[in-house]
């Protein structure tokens, strides 16, 4: 896709999709946002949480970035992109509900496995570091005993538990979810079929999302 394409892109939202929402949008703009749902996805262009989910403008607030990951709460004075979403969906939106939605194919999640030799890429070795929990234990408990795509699956949806883990270090987050008020999910996304699978928390599975009753 070239720049001439989004532009292009643009003229037909302007043409159609805005002149669906456009009441939307201008209540948006006069009552603020008031989305229900933190929903933290993989920068990976692969993935669109509103097109998976068919959200209307206004429903997700979205976070993503490099491998759907979520730093833990660190009180310090540096940078915190990810961290600052977080805390502004939970503590000023006040959202009922978090995804950390990951998928197939996941090209931070395969770098773990492989040596990253490019020097300019400090900021992603670093970044990657937040998966390693989730490859350290799925090559403790299976070793060698699958092939590698497998552990790259299993390595994928492991994460996911150990980011929504990281959630429960933010003060707002683990005090919401203890009262009730606040709900983590953790999704699953199929690139090749586009199916979801979410975590069961009874069974201790991921399962298929269709069927669920939420």
């Amino acid at each position: 896709m070239k720049i001439a394409d989004l532009i292009s892109g643009y003229e037909k939202f302007k043409d159609t999709k805005y002149k669906k929402y456009e009441d939307k949008f201008i209540d948006l703009v006069k009552n603020g946002q008031k989305p229900k749902v933190l929903f933290i996805a993989c920068s990976d262009s692969r993935v669109d949480p509103t097109l998976i989910t068919d959200a209307a403008p206004g429903e997700l607030f979205v976070l993503r970035n490099i491998g759907n990951f979520v730093p833990p709460f660190a009180p310090d004075d540096d940078y915190h992109a990810t961290a600052a979403g977080i805390e502004y969906a939970v503590s000023v939106l006040g959202v009922s509900d978090i995804i950390v939605c990951g998928h197939s194919h996941c090209g931070a999640i395969e770098t773990m496995y492989t040596k990253i030799t490019d020097i300019n890429l400090v900021h992603v070795k670093k970044w990657l570091q937040l998966g390693l929990d989730a490859k350290n234990y799925v090559e403790a408990k299976l070793g060698q005993n699958i092939d590698h795509a497998k552990r790259l699956e299993l390595t994928e949806k492991i994460s996911l538990l150990f980011q929504s883990k990281n959630l429960l270090t933010y003060p707002d987050v683990e005090r919401r979810v203890n009262e009730g008020e606040l709900f983590i999910r953790s999704w699953y996304y199929h690139l090749e079929t586009g199916e979801l699978e979410y975590f069961n928390t009874e069974t201790g599975e991921f399962e298929p999302m269709l069927g669920c009753e939420g």
